[in-house]
C-alpha cells in the first residue's frame, strides 16, 4: 500500500492440545444447541464473564439434550435464588460476584437469538440491571448514556487505578458486546487507563434497549463519542480496542479520526461487507442494521472500511490474530496491519489461538494492556 510499513510480526507457539469442556453432544441435541456448543467454547464463555463452573455446567447440560437458552436462564435464576445456602450472611464481595455471574449467564441465554423481540429485550435489560447493581456495590464503574448521531449509545465507564495516562474505548462485534468485555476493561484499568466499554451502533443495550442501529452514517456516532471523551478528560489521549467485527470498526476509525492515538484490532475482518452465506451469523449482521433485506444490510456493512489505499492509519496499530481462527484469516490480519502509515505496526499471532484469542485470555489481556498503556503514555507525555 502507498505509505504503508511492513508490520513487525510476533508468533507465540503453543501445542494446541486444549479439550476442556468439549463434550460430544448426545443424539437428542437439536441443531441450535449444537451450533451454540460449537460457537461458545468453555474459553469463550469465560472470556465473556461466565464463571468456570457455570460454563462447564451449561455446556454439559446442553450437550445432554437441554435447551441452551432455558438452561442458561435457569442457572442465572439459581444463583439469584440461593445466596450461599444461608450458611452465613452474604457479604458485599460475594454479592458482587453472584450478580456478575448471573448477568453473564443471562447474556449468554440470548446469544443465539437472531430476532430483536420483547423477550430478548427483557433478557438484556435484566442482565444490565444485575450488572449495574454489581457496579454500584463495587464502585469501580458507572453506566453512561451518550447522546450521539443516530440515538443514544450506552456504555460502562471504568476508571483507572491511579492517575490515568489515557482513555480507551472497547467495543465488541456481532455477538459479544460491552458488558461481555468487562474482564478486558478490568485489565486495562489496572494499567492506568480509563476504559469506556461501549455498545456502539447496532450493539447490545444501544440497539436492543435504545433502538440505535448501525446505519451508513455510523461513523458520526463515534465522532460524538470521541467528542465526549475529549470533554470529560481534556488532554488525555484516546485509544481503541475493537474485538471481532469491532476490530474492523476500530481500524476504520483510526484512519478517519486523528484523535485516536493508538488502535488495537483483535480478530477483525479486513472486508466486513464481503458476500456471506445466509446463515445465523449473517442474520445477526442483518439485525445489527435492522434490515430484513440481505442486500440492504450488505450495503451498510460495506461502509465499514478498515483498509483503504487512500486513507492509511496514522497512529500506532496492534493486530492480534489467532492461528486457528475459523472466521478471520491471517491475510485479513496482515492487510489491516499493513495499512498503518506511522511506522509502528505490529501483529501478534497465537499459533493455536481461536477467534479473538479467548483460549489465551490472560496473555491476550497482558499484551493488549501493556501495549496500549505504553503508546498512550508516550502520547500523553508528548502532549504535555
Amino acid at each position: 500500500m502507498n505509505g504503508s510499513v511492513e508490520p513487525l510480526e510476533h508468533v507465540f507457539a503453543f501445542s494446541g492440545h486444549r479439550t476442556a469442556g468439549l463434550l460430544p453432544p448426545s443424539e437428542s441435541v437439536d441443531e441450535e444447541a449444537r451450533a451454540a456448543l460449537r460457537q461458545f467454547s468453555l474459553e469463550r464463555l469465560m472470556g465473556y464473564g461466565v464463571d468456570h463452573a457455570d460454563a462447564m455446567e451449561l455446556r454439559g447440560r446442553v450437550a445432554s439434550g437441554e435447551e441452551w437458552r432455558l438452561t442458561a436462564a435457569a442457572l442465572a435464576s439459581r444463583l439469584l435464588d440461593d445466596p450461599g445456602g444461608g450458611i452465613a450472611p452474604e457479604g458485599r464481595v460475594s454479592r458482587i460476584g453472584r450478580l456478575l455471574r448471573a448477568s453473564a449467564l443471562l447474556r449468554m441465554s440470548q446469544v443465539m437469538m437472531t430476532e430483536d423481540d420483547d423477550e430478548r429485550r427483557a433478557i438484556v435489560a435484566r442482565a444490565a440491571a444485575l450488572f449495574a447493581e454489581a457496579a454500584e456495590l463495587s464502585g469501580d464503574r458507572e453506566r453512561v448514556a451518550l447522546d450521539a448521531d443516530g440515538g443514544t449509545l450506552v456504555g460502562w465507564l471504568q476508571r483507572a487505578a491511579g492517575e490515568p495516562v489515557g482513555q480507551v474505548v472497547v467495543i465488541g462485534g456481532i455477538e459479544g458486546w460491552a458488558m461481555d468485555f468487562a474482564p478486558m476493561g478490568c485489565e486495562l484499568a489496572s494499567r492506568g487507563l480509563d476504559v469506556l466499554l461501549l455498545d456502539g451502533p447496532g450493539q447490545g443495550e444501544s440497539r436492543l434497549l435504545r433502538g440505535h442501529l448501525l446505519s451508513a452514517s455510523w461513523e458520526r456516532a463515534y465522532v460524538d463519542v470521541f467528542d465526549w471523551l475529549v470533554r470529560r478528560a481534556p488532554g488525555l489521549p484516546i485509544g481503541m480496542v475493537g474485538n471481532s467485527m469491532g476490530g474492523a470498526v476500530a481500524a476504520h476509525l483510526a484512519a478517519a479520526d486523528a484523535r485516536m492515538r493508538a488502535c488495537c484490532d483483535n480478530g477483525g475482518s479486513s472486508r466486513p461487507g464481503r458476500p456471506r452465506p445466509m446463515n445465523s451469523f449473517y442474520r445477526k449482521m442483518m439485525a445489527h442494521v435492522g434490515a430484513s433485506d440481505p442486500e440492504v444490510a450488505g450495503e451498510v456493512w460495506r461502509t465499514v472500511q478498515p483498509v483503504r489505499e487512500d486513507r492509511p492509519i496514522p497512529c500506532p496499530l496492534l493486530v492480534v490474530q489467532g492461528g486457528l481462527d475459523p472466521l478471520v484469516e491471517m491475510e485479513d490480519a496482515r492487510r489491516i496491519a499493513s495499512s498503518a502509515a506511522g511506522g509502528d505496526s505490529r501483529i501478534v499471532v497465537f499459533s493455536d489461538g481461536d477467534h479473538c484469542i479467548y483460549n489465551h485470555a490472560a496473555d491476550k489481556h497482558a499484551i493488549i494492556g501493556d501495549w496500549m498503556r505504553s503508546r498512550l503514555a508516550a502520547a500523553h507525555s508528548h502532549d504535555l
